[in-house]
Order: C-alpha cells, then sequence, then structure tokens
C-alpha cells in the first residue's frame, strides 16, 4: 500500500475518533496513568467502533475494520500514539508499540457472511474476521493471568535497544502465553539475544468459556432420539469481559476465530470481544383454538384452565385422568422464569404415585413445551463437574451438571427412587439453599490454595417417587408415616408442592382406562384419541404456555385477604394442634401459585378464585406432607371410640375428646 493511502485512512480514523467522542475518551483514560511512580510496558486502551459509521466515512477503512481487524487495530494504534503524543497525555509511553488498542466493536451487518451457526460453522485457515454466534455456555474456567505486554531489553550493551521501549511484545487474538513471553527472541538491530525486564511485564485478567448450540438442549431433553452431536467451541474472555458470562445462560457474543498453535496441536477458538445476554425470541400468541374456549368459559374463572388441563397431554394419558397432576404440571411451567428485576421464580414439585411409567411420560412432554427442559440422566452430573483445562493454563474446568444446563426451566429428576442416599442429600441441600458448591483442590490444579465456587441454581425441579418401593428399613419406619415411597419426609418439605396421584375409581379401572387409551394411539394414530369440540395441538400449549409466561400480574385485595388470611390461619391451627411449623415460603409459594393460575386463565389480575386453587393445592401438598399427624390423630379418636364402645366405665377416668 502506498504512503498516501495510508495517511489517508489514519486521517479517515482521526475524523472518526473525533465524530465519535473516541478522542474525548482516550483523553479520559490517559488520566488513569498519570501516576508518575506507574511505569509499564505497554498501556491499554480499548476504543468503541461502529463499523456502520466508519463504512459511510471511508469504505476502504470500513473493509478493513470487517475483514481484517489487525490491520485496523495498527491504524488506530498508530493514530493514537499521535494524539496522546501531540497532546502530551502521557509523557511515559515513548514508542508506538506502547500503545495497546482494542477494538470494540458495536454491532456487525446483519447478513449471514458474519454469522457464525455453531452447529456447523467450518474451521478452515483464512483471514480471521469478526462474526457473532449464539449458544449456551456449558463449562468455564475460573479467572486467570495472562501477559497483556512485556518489555524485552538487548544483551548487547552498545546496542540501541539495550534501553528503552524498543522492543514490546503484546497479546495477540489466537496467541499463547507463549507467544508473548519467551526467552529465544533475537534484537531486530544486531540479531543479539532478548532478555525480559520482567519488572515491566502487564499482567490481565483471562477466562475460558465453551459454548455449544442452542439445539443440543434439544438432545437434553430425552424426548426424542437424535443421531445429531454438537461439538462445543471455546471463548476467550479477557480484562473487562471476564465474568460477563455464567454457566447455563444463552449468550449473543461477537468475537473474532483464532488459531491457537500448542504444538503439536492446533485449537480453533474465538476470542470474545463483546457479550450480550441473549434470549430466543418464541411466538407468544395464543392460538385460534384456546382463544375460542377462552370465549365459550368466560362465564366461570376455573372453567378455561380446568379445560385446558382435562385434554393436556392426550398423547400420554387419556383425557380426565391425573387432572390434577396436569393442572400442578402447566402451572409450574407458567411459573418458572425470571421477571423484570432478575428474580426467578419457580415451582419444584414431587409426585407420589403407583403408575411410574405414565408420571414420567407426563412430564417428559412437558418438558418439550418450554424452552429450557433437561431430563436428568443417571450418567449425567447432576450440579457439577472438573476437568483440567486443555488450553495450557491448567486451571479448573467447571462443567455444568443437568440442574445448571437447565436455567431458567425444567430439571426433571425422575424417580428419586434410583438415587443413592448420597445423591438425595444433595438434593436436599441445593433445594434447602438454592446454591450449588463446587471444591476445587488447589494442589490438582496448579493454585496455591483450596477454593470454593459457588453458583446459583435457576430451576424447577421435577420428581417422583413410587409408593410401591419401600425403604427397606423396618426399624426407622414411624407409626403413621406418610406415605413417600423410599424419599424421607425431610426430602418432601423441601419440595414446593407433593401432589399424590391417586383416582378415586380404583387402581384397576385406571388401569383399564390407560390401557385403552394406549391401544387406541396404536391402531389409530391419526385420528382424535377423544372424539370432542376442542381439538389442541402440542404448538397450542406450547404458544399458550409462552404468552402465559409473559404476562404482568397484580394482585386483587381479594385474593390478598384469602392468601394471607389462610396463611394466618393455618399457622395457628397447625402450630398450636399439629407441632406443624407454616413458615413465609409459604406465603411465597401461595402467591406464585395464584399468579401461575391466573396466567395460566390469560388474566393480568389475580382474582379470589385463583387464591383458592392456590389454597387447595398448598392444602393437599401441606396434609400429604404431614400425613403421619393426621393419621395418628384419627387412630387416637377412633382408641377413643373403641374404648368407649366396650368399656362403658372408662368415662370416670378418661376425658371425653
Amino acid at each position: 500500500m502506498k504512503m498516501a493511502d495510508i495517511l489517508s485512512l489514519k486521517e479517515s480514523v482521526l475524523v472518526y475518533l473525533d465524530r465519535s467522542g473516541g478522542l474525548q475518551k482516550l483523553a479520559e483514560d490517559c488520566k488513569t496513568f498519570s501516576d508518575p511512580q506507574q511505569v509499564e510496558a505497554v498501556y491499554r486502551f480499548c476504543i468503541s467502533v461502529n463499523p456502520s459509521d466508519v463504512i459511510e466515512l471511508d469504505p476502504v477503512l470500513g473493509d478493513y475494520v470487517l475483514h481484517d481487524p489487525l490491520r485496523a487495530t495498527a491504524l488506530f494504534q498508530s493514530v493514537c500514539f499521535l494524539a496522546i503524543k501531540t497532546l502530551s497525555l502521557v509523557e511515559k509511553i515513548h514508542t508506538q508499540s506502547q500503545v495497546n488498542v482494542n477494538l470494540k466493536f458495536t454491532h456487525l451487518p446483519p447478513f449471514p457472511e458474519y454469522t457464525l451457526d455453531l452447529s456447523s460453522f467450518p474451521r478452515v485457515y483464512g483471514p480471521m474476521r469478526p462474526v457473532f454466534m449464539e449458544g449456551l455456555v456449558i463449562a468455564m474456567t475460573r479467572v486467570t493471568k495472562y501477559t497483556q505486554g512485556a518489555r524485552f531489553l538487548c544483551i548487547n550493551d552498545d546496542c540501541p535497544c539495550s534501553t528503552g521501549f524498543h522492543h514490546i511484545r503484546v497479546h495477540a487474538p489466537g496467541a499463547t502465553e507463549s507467544a508473548t513471553v519467551r526467552n529465544d527472541f533475537s534484537c531486530m538491530i544486531c540479531s543479539s539475544q532478548l532478555k525480559e525486564d520482567v519488572k515491566f511485564r502487564v499482567l490481565g485478567d483471562k477466562q475460558l468459556v465453551e459454548l455449544i448450540h442452542v439445539k443440543a438442549l434439544d438432545v437434553l431433553t430425552g424426548h426424542q432420539q437424535s443421531s445429531l452431536q454438537y461439538q462445543s467451541v471455546t471463548l476467550f474472555l479477557r480484562d473487562e469481559l471476564c465474568n460477563s458470562m455464567r454457566i447455563g445462560q444463552l449468550y449473543r457474543v461477537l468475537g473474532i476465530p483464532a488459531h491457537v498453535h500448542q504444538w503439536p496441536n492446533i485449537t480453533w477458538s474465538i476470542e470474545a470481544n463483546r457479550v450480550q445476554l441473549w434470549e430466543p425470541e418464541h411466538p407468544q400468541e395464543v392460538s385460534a383454538s384456546f382463544q375460542e374456549l377462552l370465549k365459550a368459559t368466560a362465564t366461570s374463572p376455573w372453567r378455561f384452565a380446568t379445560v385446558v388441563a382435562h385434554y393436556f397431554g392426550l398423547d400420554v394419558a387419556p383425557p380426565g385422568l391425573y387432572n390434577t397432576l396436569k393442572l400442578v404440571l402447566l402451572l409450574s411451567l407458567v411459573l418458572t422464569r425470571a421477571d423484570a428485576e432478575d428474580t426467578f421464580h419457580n415451582l419444584d414439585l414431587l409426585v407420589v404415585t403407583t403408575d411410574t411409567l405414565i408420571l414420567d411420560r407426563l412430564m417428559a412432554y412437558s418438558l418439550t413445551l418450554v424452552c429450557r427442559g433437561v431430563r436428568h440422566q443417571a450418567s449425567r452430573e447432576m450440579f457439577a463437574s472438573l476437568s483440567r483445562d486443555e488450553h495450557g493454563a491448567g486451571t479448573a474446568n467447571i462443567h455444568a451438571g443437568s440442574a445448571l444446563l437447565a436455567t431458567g426451566g425444567i430439571c426433571m429428576l425422575g424417580d428419586l427412587g434410583c438415587y443413592r442416599k448420597d445423591k438425595l442429600d444433595a438434593i436436599q441441600s441445593v433445594l434447602e439453599s438454592r446454591t450449588v458448591s463446587v471444591f476445587i483442590p488447589g494442589k490438582k490444579y496448579g493454585e496455591d490454595a483450596d477454593q470454593q465456587v459457588s453458583f446459583p441454581i435457576q430451576c424447577s425441579f421435577w420428581a417422583f417417587t413410587d409408593l410401591s418401593q419401600r425403604s427397606g428399613r423396618a426399624e426407622y419406619a414411624t407409626l403413621g408415616t406418610a406415605e413417600m415411597g423410599p424419599v424421607s419426609t425431610q426430602l418432601a418439605d423441601d419440595f414446593g408442592l407433593v401432589i399424590q396421584c391417586r383416582d378415586i375409581v380404583g387402581e384397576q379401572a385406571l388401569l383399564h382406562a390407560q390401557a385403552v387409551h394406549t391401544l387406541q394411539q396404536a391402531v389409530q394414530s391419526e385420528e382424535p384419541v377423544c372424539p370432542s369440540c376442542w381439538k389442541f395441538s402440542t404448538q397450542d400449549y406450547k404458544e399458550l404456555i409462552a404468552h402465559a409466561q409473559s404476562l404482568q400480574v397484580e394482585l386483587s385485595r381479594g385474593a390478598e385477604k384469602i392468601i394471607h388470611g389462610y396463611y394466618l390461619a393455618s399457622r395457628r391451627v397447625r402450630t398450636q394442634n399439629q407441632g406443624i411449623k407454616m413458615s413465609v415460603a409459604s406465603v411465597k409459594l401461595l402467591i406464585s401459585l395464584a399468579e401461575a393460575h391466573c396466567k395460566l386463565c390469560l388474566r393480568t389480575r389475580v382474582l379470589e378464585e385463583d387464591a383458592v386453587i392456590a389454597v387447595l393445592l398448598c392444602e393437599n401438598s401441606v396434609t400429604l406432607k404431614h400425613e403421619r399427624d393426621v393419621t395418628l390423630d384419627k387412630l387416637h379418636q377412633d382408641i377413643l371410640h373403641f374404648i368407649y364402645a366396650y368399656a362403658p366405665g372408662a368415662d370416670t377416668y378418661i376425658t371425653e375428646e
């Protein structure tokens, strides 16, 4: 390129910095380096670049910014150095190589050429230009140090490079630590060996993150078997971008691909430039079928949700079977979300049943209705696991388990009878604290001391227990203990709701209804299982739940009176007579259930009728959790009746109850 062309590009850079406020920001950033005692090899400056404005100003410069960012960075570095020297902003900067410029892109053109699909991107050599991608964080390391820049001096005392800042090495995208600092560099003037001046080394923060395509979540639901395999890509977060991402969250990342050379291997990775929290857009319009149902049931505040639950999951169970469970599953799907204040709402559900097969299928089907549903497999880690980082740092790499991958959605644990005691204890601990702690042994991962890292758990847990299973520890059984199968009452108490799936029609009738339903599906797969005027597809339910989640509701005065009145009355009666403690969390649960029912009915104001549903569900759950006390009270009364009936003189020494 001719010198005149280079000068023209630098002039365009100067004009852009002046128009965009970059020069003023440069002057402000220089004030942080005013301490005369602080002398470093390089000084780092972040320059915000809007590609659209640059292209409008100078198409050639814009082409460099979008397709050759290293050359564009060199142009900005030269202009910034001249501005610093001309305006005498930092006297300690003597050479252009001391100015470490990082271009921060505001956005990229909305064209396919600048989009990187993590499921099909090519990993080939070529110009490494900025692209943006979307994905899920499945693993990340702790923050470690890397060398931003270092000063080298020539060992030949007669060489001009034996002093000053002539040999400065700065980190470049894709470069390893050894590319910046090692002992075999040669002087560009006399070819003598260079030696680092360690006291001028500048360190920065570095963090590695593994990002995977969002469609990988479809595999984690366990609903459909797929032959596809998704491979993650490694992101390098540096300096101000460290700790800007969290495990289990979705992000839109703007970065520059790079090949990391670690002999004899070459690793394809991405240097992150900008990170933004991302949430996929989902259709939130209610289908015509549900809109018609809403009009037809407008006279009753309960009927719409009842019909929605009645026809829910027809691919799995016939209509009318397990209606309470279906309603609670729908409420949990609607409730599980983060609000505008980033406060997460969840509803943990434990179901007590004797028909685990149908229940398992119902829960698995429900997972497909939300954007984030993970079915935990026994072969996978439930919360988090550790491995050694493979990119040279040797630090601990923290991998997300099922609960962290289900962030913002549902984690289906399945049958709790299949878990060992230590796993059940871990589940109970997470339900109580809503956090998981990961212990990192320092000696194993190159740290001076052991460390413990905690992650918030933001998902709803679904689990069930089989009544036909017994713990096998009869000596620990308590008279009148509630039927929870192998699950302890302490663990059951930590779930938000406990539902018992027993229908009054009897077990044989349930089995017959389910058998008929399954045979009809197998023989008449394309015909409706239950002929009815109402027909709702799976897509209809997806749209209904997405729309219900987006609704903003307010609590009416009547609903508030019922909720708080029930809580106060229940706390007094149960504390005095049954010894059951009603915590403040019960009020939050009641409010959440009422709001979820209101949303499911597509209303924005929580009515008394919504509060009634919440009270009924909570009352059933509390009764089931503390069935032991109810059973013993009933047994007490039966004993007294027996005594009075067959021992008439007993009333002289027993006070009548």
